[in-house]
């Protein structure tokens, strides 16, 4: 043997090294030739590798979803570029009259509602170039878009018993109304748009656009809409008390459930709404069909301005728009009828026959008259001149109101028919004069063919006008 001795057995895996040359020296644990703590800090940096490449992979997974549930969202909407058609005329005495009087004045050469969407996410989807076929979506999956909710087609057919026409509350050239319940119980109004010549995706694009996120008292609320295939639906808040046609015109008996004040409430509302359109918004939107048909009114006699299908959005710095001239006969301003120029003035010339058609009880246009009766305005303002201003009050008002009440309102529905479209009072105002108890005119600056004068027992004010119009009025205070 050498002197050296034979040679050290090799160390095992796992075994205890010395770790000093003595007898007292700590010993390690080795593994594969690696301490106990190098394998701990390899482990821990391993663990959190898996969490990190777990995380990745959950994160992949949700934004797949997204885009996959928008995608699917958006292949609902089926775009279907609409043709400038008329909407239909219907002419009826029933509450369902939906008569519009239309005419081509050119194209359009101002903003058009599709330039400024009031609902960004409905316009987007509208006017997306791509053709797809609807996917139909169930109800638990139905789109929320922020302001209103997409509605499946089975929903809405269970809602109003298959559109059955006992559910009809009206009907007109733009489609038919339904009362509807929804699963949970939620009253609603369906508008099923008659597709004539691709008017009902028009109209639909339209009142998306225009009232989509608008919430106002006196404006009825769309809460959803639907869209599949060729169908075009709009859901609105029920409102339970009809129209104000059918209190006007209908057979509610000799004496009017409407009274003096009812009527004054509902014009008042009315203004307030039309005005949050033309001020409230920006850009502002003009209704383009005031008219006492679309007048709804709830159980308590607040009114709702409804039918949007024909609005218009006039974009920031446009005065005007100009569009094929669409409205119901004896409500149209003259100046729109005879140009396509449209604005909100447009509107406030339809009011004054709304309200002169509150004051009376008479249709706008109604040849059953007399010749001289045919048309309410032209009626209204011979009595006026006539001062045979008492005879203007609808006969069934049980208590007809006072002189001075009556001669402020009618006032006000001359100076909202001025034939001067410019000289016109904003809405704003015409609330204003309406909710105040002074005649909306300066006394100190009037002329002397539009004072007015007591009656000889000092109770009456009496119109002095021989020429009725609101040029014979002071117009300073509404400049």
């Amino acid at each position: 043997m050498d002197a050296t001795g034979p040679p050290p057995p090799p160390t095992a895996v796992g075994s205890d090294v010395d770790g000093g040359t003595g007898s007292g020296g700590a010993r390690t644990t080795t593994f594969f030739g690696l301490s106990t703590s190098a394998l701990v800090a390899a482990g821990a940096a391993a663990l959190v590798l898996v969490v990190v490449l777990v995380a990745a992979g959950t994160a992949r997974l949700c934004a797949r979803r997204r885009r996959g549930a928008k995608h699917l969202s958006m292949s609902r909407v089926e775009h279907a570029p609409s043709s400038g058609s008329l909407r239909q005329a219907s002419s009826s005495s029933a509450p369902k009259e939906k008569d519009h009087a239309e005419a081509g004045a050119g194209t359009g050469t101002g903003t058009s509602s599709s330039d400024v969407a009031s609902s960004s996410a409905a316009a987007s989807y509208l006017e997306s170039p791509v053709r797809r076929k609807p996917e139909r979506i169930s109800c638990a999956a139905a789109m929320d878009m922020g302001w209103g909710r997409w509605y499946d087609l089975e929903e809405l057919e269970a809602a109003t018993g298959g559109f059955s026409e006992e559910n009809v509350v009206g009907e007109g050239g733009y489609g038919t109304v339904y009362r509807g319940v929804l699963a949970g119980g939620e009253v609603v109004a369906v508008k099923n748009l008659l597709d004539h010549k691709g008017q009902a995706e028009k109209e639909f694009k339209v009142e998306v656009e225009a009232i989509g996120k608008v919430r106002h008292k006196h404006l009825v609320g769309l809460v959803g809409y639907c869209a599949e295939g060729p169908k075009r639906m709009l859901v609105y808040e029920f409102v339970e008390n009809g129209n104000l046609e059918q209190w006007l015109h209908g057979d509610v008996g000799p004496v009017s459930p409407l009274t003096w004040d009812i009527r004054m409430k509902i014009a008042v509302g009315t203004a307030k709404g039309i005005a949050y359109l033309h001020e409230g918004l920006e850009p502002k939107v003009v209704h383009r069909d005031i008219k006492s048909s679309n007048i709804l009114l709830d159980k308590k006699w607040n009114p709702k301005v409804s039918d949007f299908g024909m609005a218009k959005v006039l974009g920031s710095g446009s005065s005007y728009v100009t569009t094929r001239v669409m409205g119901t006969f004896g409500y149209v301003a003259p100046e729109y009828a005879s140009t396509g120029m449209l604005n909100e003035s447009s509107d406030i010339y339809s009011f004054g026959v709304l309200l002169m058609e509150l004051i009376s009880g008479k249709r706008p246009v109604d040849y059953s008259k007399s010749v001289g009766e045919v048309n309410l305005v032209e009626w209204f303002k011979g009595m006026v001149g006539s001062r045979r201003v008492e005879q203007l009050v609808d006969p069934r008002i049980e208590d007809p109101p006072g002189a001075r009440a009556l001669n402020r309102v009618l006032l006000v529905c001359l100076r909202c028919i001025d034939s001067d479209a410019h000289k016109r009072p904003k809405m704003g105002q015409i609330v204003h004069m309406l909710e105040g108890d002074e005649f909306p005119f300066r006394t100190e600056h009037r002329t002397p063919r539009a004072t007015h004068r007591t009656s000889p027992n000092n109770t009456r004010p009496l119109l002095m006008s021989e020429k009725v119009g609101a040029d014979d009025l002071d117009r300073s205070m509404w400049r």
